[in-house]
């Protein structure tokens, strides 16, 4: 566990990344840029990522496929690196949800926008990231940057408990979920939630309904409007269950809620990129913070307060209202959870 000290950021990041790259490389920063080669094929192939080559940037791709139809002859398709992760100097980082795209993410923008949150640390817990960071650089770049592993890590005398929780489907890949159950179970007072996609296996949901059984105030928010008809489908098809256990179910009206936030008691935080979904927990790389912090917590409970102050509640009357069809759709979809 790393000691941090205070942090009091919570941003949107909505600075255009690629230009903002091009300028620091210009300026001497040694700047490195990596991306999924599936998720962000759109933007490797374009003129914007040869623009930051060009300018000094640093580039490189994870998971690259090559030609899509030989590559199920020699790996897996379906794993994405799904991190987020921002290091300046080894000294700073950024952790949340936001991928670099603009908010009004115009491949889809009938669901904009995007709320999305990112929380800015110092302190070990940036080398941490950066260990997360260079794990993946190294193996696809032939660039040692070991070097960038072994400065001095300064450690404040105040602060807080954090640890990074990064996973894999090449490393223990239980891990997350465990980690979120870990909590639910952990619950004494309150426990709030948002994520966009809820495609859990049974051990989660299950520790889900435990915490409201057993008399925690206990809260999860979706997006109304999900941008996979798929995942929304399997997602409301846990509803009932979870509303008989007396959880309480909030969707989000304000676009689409991408962030992945979990507070407990009012105490510790998990931010991140992963998803309450198989496609997190079995399939994609993944990086979250868990802290212990009163101050911060509150903080970032504000603004969990906010998404519910721009939500709408969901009750059994409206589950039971839903047509038989689509109650049968909802669970067909859901035994495909694995694929999602």
């Amino acid at each position: 566990m790393a000691r941090e000290p205070r942090s009091s950021a919570i941003a949107l990041q909505t600075t255009p990344r690629g230009a903002a790259l091009q300028r620091a490389a210009t300026r001497g920063v040694v700047c490195r840029a990596m991306a999924d080669d599936l998720g962000s094929r759109v933007i490797i192939h374009s003129e914007h990522w040869q623009n930051m080559r060009k300018a000094g940037v640093k580039v490189a791709t994870a998971l690259p496929i090559g030609n899509i139809l030989l590559k199920p002859f020699t790996g897996r398709i379906d794993l994405r690196n799904h991190r987020k992760i921002v290091v300046i100097d080894s000294k700073i980082t950024y952790c949340g949800s936001q991928n670099c795209a603009d908010p009004e993410f115009r491949v889809k923008p009938k669901y904009a926008p995007w709320v999305d949150i990112m929380m800015r640390f110092e302190g070990p817990i940036a080398v941490q990231n950066q260990y997360l960071f260079a794990g993946d650089w190294m193996t696809y770049v032939d660039e040692d940057i070991n070097q960038l592993l072994e400065k001095p890590i300064h450690a404040p005398d105040s602060g807080f408990s954090a640890q990074v929780i990064g996973t894999g489907p090449t490393a223990r890949y239980s891990a997350m979920p465990e980690m979120f159950e870990s909590l639910m179970f952990a619950a004494q007072h309150e426990l709030l939630i948002s994520t966009p996609y809820y495609v859990p296996d049974e051990a989660m949901q299950n520790a889900l309904c435990a915490a409201a059984y057993r008399g925690v105030n206990t809260r999860i928010i979706f997006p109304a409007r999900n941008d996979s008809w798929m995942v929304a489908a399997a997602s409301r098809s846990y509803y009932a269950e979870l509303l008989k256990a007396g959880v309480k179910i909030y969707e989000y009206n304000g676009g689409l809620l991408h962030a992945k936030t979990l507070t407990l008691d009012g105490e510790i935080t998990l931010i991140g990129s992963a998803n309450m979904d198989r496609r997190s927990f079995e399939l994609n790389y993944e990086n979250n913070i868990l802290f212990y912090d009163p101050e911060l917590t509150i903080e970032l409970r504000q603004r969990q307060q906010e998404y519910l102050e721009h939500s709408h509640s969901i009750h059994l009357d409206d589950v039971a209202a839903w047509s038989i069809p689509q109650r049968l759709f909802n669970n067909t979809i859901a035994m495909l959870g694995p694929l999602f």
